[in-house]
């Protein structure tokens, strides 16, 4: 399924010509709402998630909220008579039928499971919004985190509520590779506070998404273990960025670069 959503995804993409670029275009899922955003000209967008507007999702949250929110759905973004609609993973063919009798045309991208999944996802992006110069700069940024990251990697844990960590290869850990980071294997992807405690990283790179949220996730990391493991250098991320590790990580990484340099 993810194949195909990647090939229909790409083939919906080189079908639109740049010089045919649409004047309307709708996200209906936070992954694509950020890369909307970070894309488009800003008389292209109608529409965005409601996810988008909230603070605690996205760090481009006051930028989504100049417009009209949808719950995620293509039927609430029809009115507004979108040329373009983007979205992420699932549900492919019944948007597709849909946004064929609307006529409506669809870009469905598969989830990015790596920086070149990531990249491919921008280059469609820029190319369905007949912008592909933009594009082509969001890349460049990229590439250049890429070129200068650091020869030697530190021992690290990103850490989230819960314990909740993430693999040693993912996209997660590619992007940390770039601030001179490497997220240690952990069976089943978590961190028990006996991990923490017997074994700590050299940084530990946690998570404050939600943090001011009451949660069984958020109790677990007020853990005295959680918030500073002893021997372990502790640095903050903005969460939100990783929750789908699209453009907004580049600026996080960048920063994050010279927070693990010190």
């Amino acid at each position: 399924m993810r194949v195909y959503a990647s090939l229909l995804g790409i083939s919906l993409a080189l079908a639109a010509p740049a010089e045919a670029a649409p004047l309307r275009v709708a996200s209906l899922n936070l992954c694509t709402d950020e890369l909307v955003l970070a894309l488009a000209a800003p008389d292209q967008i109608v529409s965005v998630t409601h996810l988008a507007h909230q603070p605690a999702e996205t760090s481009l949250w006051r930028q989504a909220r100049r417009y009209r929110r949808n719950d995620g759905s293509l039927l609430s973004v029809a009115p507004l008579r979108p040329d373009l609609v983007v979205t992420m993973g699932g549900g492919a063919r019944d948007r597709l039928r849909i946004a064929e009798r609307l006529g409506i045309a669809t870009l469905d991208l598969p989830f990015p499971l790596s920086l070149a999944d990531m990249a491919r996802s921008i280059r469609q992006v820029a190319h369905a919004l007949g912008r592909p110069v933009v594009g082509a700069a969001l890349l460049r940024r990229i590439e250049s985190l890429r070129t200068a990251a650091p020869a030697s990697r530190v021992d690290a844990i990103w850490l989230g509520g819960g314990g909740r960590t993430y693999p040693a290869q993912s996209l997660a850990a590619e992007w940390m590779a770039l601030a001179g980071l490497r997220q240690r294997p952990l069976p089943g992807d978590r961190v028990s506070l006996e991990t923490l405690i017997a074994n700590p990283p050299r940084i530990l790179l946690r998570s404050d998404y939600r943090a001011g949220q009451f949660s069984a996730a958020q109790r677990w990391l007020a853990h005295p273990a959680a918030r500073r493991a002893r021997g372990s250098r502790t640095i903050a991320t903005d969460g939100r960025a990783w929750t789908c590790m699209g453009p907004p990580m580049i600026a996080e990484i960048e920063r994050l670069r010279g927070e693990v340099a010190r």
